[in-house]
C-alpha cells in the first residue's frame, strides 16, 4: 500500500469532501483579520469558533468543516531554515460542536488518513496525553494500533490550553514516520528528521478556572487540525513544504527573477528562496484580506514580512524591484480556492510596490550608516562593529546581518554576533505571547461569568427604552453582587437598548434607572456577545439580579444616526466620483464628528472633494428612504451590498439600502430617511498611510456646533484685523508679504554684520608654518551668514583654515570649516574635521572636504569645541 499522489489543491477537497459526507456543514475560510480581540491575526483553524467553545454563541451547525488560514510569526526565523515552518499556512479542520467526541473523533482521523490518503498503516504512530488512558485505549482496541507506536506524552505536548484559563483537554497527534525500517525501540517523536506529525486532534472536555482546577464541560467538543503543507509534503514525497506545489511556483519565479537554479543553489541561497515563496503567499492573503502596511499591529507584520521578501531577494542578487512579480504566481495558485485574492490583485500589487520602493530607499539610508558606523570604528582603532549597532542596523533599517558582516569584512572588521544575537533575544521576549497563544476567555471576570449567562439581546434598532435584568456587576474588573452610590461599573444585562461600539460606531450613552436608583452609562463595549454598559452609580443601589429601566440619550443616538448614515453616503459618493475601486480601511462614528478611511493611491484634489461633499448633500435634500432588512448573505451579494474588508459575517447579514444611492451590510444604527442628517461638511482630507487617505467630516447638527466655531474665530480675527470677514484673507497676505520682505532684509544686515565682525578676525590669524589660521565665536550670527562669512576670509586669508562658531538660537549651536587646497593636501577634510569638533557639542555634520557645516545642542560647550578645533589644527598643520 502506498499514499496517494495528490496535489494541494486535491488534498484540500478531499478532506473537506470527507467530513462533508460524515455531516459536517463546509464553511469558507475566516479573514485573517479575526473578531477575537486579543489576537491580531488568525492563528488557527479554531479561532473563528471561540464564542462556540466559550458557550456564548449557539452553533448554526452541530459539525462544520474548514480549510483556514492562518499567520503565525512568532518563529518567523525559522522559516526557510527548516522543513516545515512557516508564516502562512491553511489548517484543515473538523469540529463538534457537543455532537460527537473521542472514539469518533480518532476513528475518522485514522480513516482519512489511511483510506483516504492512502498513508500506510505501519508508517504511522500516534502520541497521546500520558494519562488520557481512554484515548490510548480507542487507539489500541478500536483501530488495532500496535502499543509500541502509541506513545504518552507530557502536558507540554499533549493537552491543549487556550490561556490561564477556559476550555482546555488532552489531543492526540498522528505522526508520519518516513523511516520505519528503523523499527518501534526507542520512537523519539522530537526526531524531525524522521517524523513529521500532520493531524492533531483536540478533546476538549475541560473548563479550567483562576486556580488551576479542572471541571468537566456540560459539551464536550472536538477541535482537529491536519496541515495542508505537511501532508502535501508526505504525499508528493518531497524534502520540505517548500518544495511542495503550494509553494514552489512562487519559489520558482523569485529564482528565475534572480537568473538562478533553486536545486543547484547552496544552503544559504535556498534558504532566501524559501523564505520569499513563504512569506509573498502570506502578504498577497493578509492585502487581500485588508490589511495595509502601517508602522503598529497587524500592519507593522505585514511590512516586516514585506521588507524580509525584499532583503532576501537583495542577498540572492535581486537589485530591481520584483515583489509584484512574484505575488503574480501567488495570486495565479490562490485564486481558485480564494477567488478574493484575483479580485484584490490590483490592490496587492499596489501595497507591494509602494512598500517596496520605500524600503529599498530605507535600505540605502542603513548602507549610509553602517558607512558611518564602519567610519567611526577605524578612526578609533576599533576592530568590532557592535551587536548593538548591528542590530539597530537590522531591526530599523532592515539591514542583514549577514551583509553588514559582508561590508565590515571588506574593510578588515568583524562583527560582534554574539551581542547581535543578545539583542534578538530581547526584542523576542518583548514581542513574544501577544500573537502565540489564544485567549478564550472574555475581559476581567466575565470570564468566570461565560458559562452562566447568555448572550444580550439587543433591542436598540426598535426601542430607546427597555426593562432588563442586571445579570452580572463588576467593580474595577472584579465580579460583586452588589454596588452603592459614588461607585464606578460595569454592567451586563439580559436585554439592551444601548448599541454597543461596534462597527467603528461608539457606544451609546444613557441611564438605568429605579426605585431610588439612577445609573449614568457613559460607554458600552461588546465583549463577544456580552454588551458591557459603563457608568457610574449617581443615586441608590445596585444588585445583581435587579430589574431595571434602561433608557438612551436620544439627543445622542440622533447624532450618532446621522453620522453614521453620512459616512455610507460618503462611500458611495467617493465611488461614483472618485474611484470605483475605492473600499473602506476603517471608520469612527462619534456622537460630534465621522472619520472615514478608505484605501486610494492619490490625494483628492480641492475640487474633488468639493464635489463629493456637494453629492452627499443633494442625497440628504431629495430624502431617500431606508429600507433596512435582514437576508441570507449570498442574497445581499448577489444585490450589491457593499461588504467590509476583513469583517467577518454571518449566514445572514444586516443590509442598510438607501435605493440608488447606498447598500451596505452593517449592524450600526441610521437614519429612516436622508433628510434627517440635514446637512453634511467635510472638515479635512489627508493621507496616514501608505495608499490610505482620511476624511473627517460632520453631519447634522454637529455641523452647527463645527460652524460656531469657525464663526467665533472668525469674528476675533475681524477684531484684531479691524477689517470685514472677506477682507481678512487679503490682509493676512499682505502681512505675510511685508513680513517676508522684512525676514530677507534682516537676513542681509545680519550678513553683512557677520562678513563685518569677521573682517576685523584677519588681524588675528594664527600662522602656522605656511599656513594661517582663523578659530573664533560670532555671537548670534545665522549659519547661513556663518557660512558666507568663512568663505570671505578664506578668500582673503589664503592658504590656511578658518573654523567659526556661532549660537543662533539657545540651545543651538552652529559650526562651520573652510580649508584651503594646500589644507587638504595635508590630509585634512572639512566635512570630516567639522563633524568631530560637534559632537563635542552635542551634535554633528559634514560636507565637502573645503567646506562644510555642522551643529550641536550644548552651547556651553562652544568654547571647549574650538579649543580642541586650534589644537588640532595646529597638530595637523605643524
Amino acid at each position: 500500500m502506498s499514499a496517494l499522489k495528490l496535489s494541494g489543491a486535491e488534498i484540500r477537497q478531499a478532506f473537506l469532501d470527507f467530513y462533508r459526507q460524515r455531516g459536517h456543514q463546509p464553511l469558507p475560510s475566516g479573514s485573517l483579520v479575526p473578531e477575537d480581540p486579543t489576537v491580531l491575526l488568525t492563528i488557527a483553524g479554531m479561532l473563528p469558533f471561540k464564542p462556540i467553545f466559550l458557550g456564548q454563541r449557539q452553533p448554526d451547525f452541530p459539525r462544520a468543516t474548514t480549510s483556514q488560514k492562518c499567520i503565525r510569526t512568532n518563529d518567523i526565523e525559522n522559516v526557510g531554515r527548516t522543513a516545515r515552518h512557516h508564516t502562512f499556512f491553511e489548517m484543515l479542520g473538523n469540529f463538534s460542536f457537543g455532537d460527537y467526541f473521542k472514539e469518533q473523533a480518532i476513528a475518522w482521523g485514522w480513516e482519512i488518513s489511511t483510506q483516504v490518503f492512502k498513508l500506510p498503516p505501519e508508517r504511522l504512530v500516534v502520541s497521546v496525553f500520558e494519562d488520557d488512558d481512554e484515548a490510548f485505549a480507542i487507539w489500541r482496541d478500536k483501530i488495532g494500533v500496535n502499543p509500541l507506536r502509541i506513545k504518552r506524552l507530557g502536558a507540554d505536548d499533549n493537552f491543549w490550553v487556550s490561556g490561564p484559563t477556559g476550555p482546555c483537554g488532552p489531543c492526540s497527534e498522528l505522526y508520519y514516520d518516513f523511516h520505519p525500517e528503523l523499527g518501534n525501540d526507542n520512537i523519539d517523536l522530537e526526531d524531525d528528521s524522521r517524523f513529521i506529525e500532520f493531524y492533531n486532534l483536540v478533546f476538549m472536555q475541560y473548563n479550567r478556572d483562576v486556580d488551576g482546577n479542572l471541571t468537566p464541560l456540560a459539551n464536550k467538543n472536538i477541535d482537529t487540525g491536519m496541515g495542508l503543507e505537511r501532508m502535501a509534503q508526505i504525499l508528493q514525497e518531497v524534502p520540505n513544504n517548500y518544495e511542495t506545489d503550494l509553494i514552489f511556483p512562487i519559489v520558482q519565479t523569485a529564482a528565475e527573477i534572480a537568473g538562478i537554479d533553486y536545486f543547484s543553489s547552496d544552503e544559504k541561497t535556498k534558504t532566501s528562496l524559501k523564505v520569499i515563496g513563504d512569506h509573498v503567499r502570506a502578504v498577497v492573503h493578509m492585502i487581500a484580506d485588508g490589511i495595509r502596511a502601517e508602522n503598529t499591529g497587524r500592519g507593522y507584520i505585514l511590512r516586516r514580512l514585506i521588507r524580509r521578501v525584499v532583503r532576501h531577494g537583495r542577498l540572492i542578487g535581486i537589485d530591481a524591484e520584483f515583489t509584484t512579480k512574484v505575488a503574480e504566481s501567488a495570486i495565479a495558485m490562490s485564486e481558485v480556492a480564494y477567488p478574493n485574492v484575483r479580485g484584490k490583485a490590483d490592490k496587492i500589487k499596489a501595497e507591494l510596490q509602494r512598500e517596496e520602493v520605500q524600503f529599498l530607499k530605507t535600505l540605502g539610508n542603513g548602507e549610509k550608516l553602517l558607512a558611518n558606523i564602519i567610519a567611526d570604528a577605524l578612526s578609533q582603532g576599533v576592530k568590532q562593529i557592535s551587536g548593538k549597532d548591528a542590530f539597530t542596523l537590522f531591526d530599523t533599517h532592515g539591514f542583514p546581518l549577514e551583509l553588514t558582516q559582508e561590508v565590515a569584512e571588506e574593510q578588515g572588521l568583524t562583527v560582534d554576533e554574539t551581542g547581535f544575537n543578545a539583542e534578538m533575544e530581547i526584542q523576542k521576549i518583548r514581542s513574544r505571547g501577544a500573537v502565540e497563544s489564544i485567549d478564550l476567555t472574555v475581559q476581567g471576570s466575565l470570564d468566570k461569568l461565560a458559562e452562566h449567562i447568555h448572550a444580550t439581546q439587543f433591542l436598540g434598532y426598535a426601542h430607546a427604552t427597555s426593562q432588563a435584568e442586571v445579570v452580572a456587576l463588576l467593580v474595577a474588573g472584579a465580579s460583586v453582587a452588589e454596588a452603592d452610590a459614588g461607585t464606578s461599573v460595569q454592567i451586563v444585562l439580559d436585554k439592551s437598548p444601548f448599541y454597543a461600539e461596534s462597527g467603528g460606531q461608539v457606544g451609546d450613552r444613557g441611564y438605568l434607572s429605579g426605585d431610588n436608583l439612577l445609573v449614568r452609562i457613559d460607554d458600552v463595549k461588546k465583549e463577544s456577545d456580552f454588551f458591557v454598559h459603563f457608568g457610574s452609580i449617581e443615586r441608590g443601589s445596585l444588585r445583581v439580579g435587579d430589574t431595571i429601566t434602561a433608557q438612551i440619550d436620544a439627543a445622542c443616538r440622533r447624532r450618532a444616526q446621522s453620522n453614521h448614515t453620512a459616512t455610507h453616503l460618503l462611500q458611495a459618493a467617493l465611488k461614483k466620483l472618485v474611484d470605483p475601486e475605492i473600499s473602506q480601511a476603517g471608520s469612527l462614528v462619534s456622537f460630534d464628528r465621522l472619520r472615514f478611511d478608505f484605501n486610494c493611491p492619490r490625494a483628492l484634489t480641492p475640487a474633488e472633494v468639493e464635489q463629493v461633499e456637494g453629492l452627499v448633500n443633494t442625497w440628504i435634500t431629495e430624502a431617500h428612504g431606508a429600507i433596512i432588512e435582514v437576508i441570507p448573505i449570498a442574497e445581499a451579494k448577489a444585490k450589491g451590498a457593499v461588504a467590509m474588508f476583513g469583517e467577518k459575517y454571518g449566514a445572514e447579514v444586516r443590509v442598510i439600502d438607501f435605493p440608488g444611492v447606498s447598500m451596505e451590510l452593517c449592524g450600526g444604527v441610521h437614519v429612516t430617511n436622508t433628510a434627517e442628517i440635514g446637512v453634511f461638511k467635510i472638515v479635512s482630507e489627508a493621507g496616514v498611510a501608505a495608499g490610505v487617505r482620511r476624511i473627517e467630516a460632520v453631519a447634522g447638527n454637529a455641523v452647527l456646533d463645527y460652524l460656531n466655531v469657525r464663526d467665533k474665530v472668525v469674528k476675533e480675527l475681524s477684531d484684531r484685523f479691524k477689517a470685514k470677514p472677506e477682507e481678512i484673507l487679503d490682509r493676512i497676505s499682505t502681512m505675510q508679504t511685508e513680513l517676508k520682505a522684512n525676514q530677507k532684509q534682516l537676513e542681509t544686515v545680519k550678513g553683512e554684520l557677520a562678513i563685518a565682525k569677521s573682517e576685523q578676525l584677519l588681524t588675528q590669524a594664527i600662522s602656522i608654518g605656511e599656513f594661517k589660521i582663523i578659530i573664533a565665536e560670532l555671537g548670534d550670527v545665522d549659519p547661513t551668514a556663518l557660512q558666507t562669512a568663512a568663505e570671505r576670509l578664506l578668500n582673503k586669508l589664503g592658504e590656511g583654515a578658518i573654523v567659526l562658531a556661532s549660537i543662533p538660537e539657545p540651545d543651538k549651536v552652529s559650526l562651520v570649516a573652510a580649508f584651503s587646497k594646500g589644507v587638504n593636501a595635508k590630509g585634512l577634510q572639512a566635512g570630516k574635521f567639522i563633524g568631530n569638533i560637534a559632537k563635542i557639542c552635542g551634535g554633528g555634520g559634514g560636507g565637502r572636504p573645503n567646506l562644510a557645516q555642522a551643529g550641536g545642542r550644548d552651547a556651553s560647550k562652544v568654547k571647549e569645541a574650538l579649543a580642541v578645533a586650534l589644537a588640532e589644527l595646529e597638530a595637523d598643520l605643524g
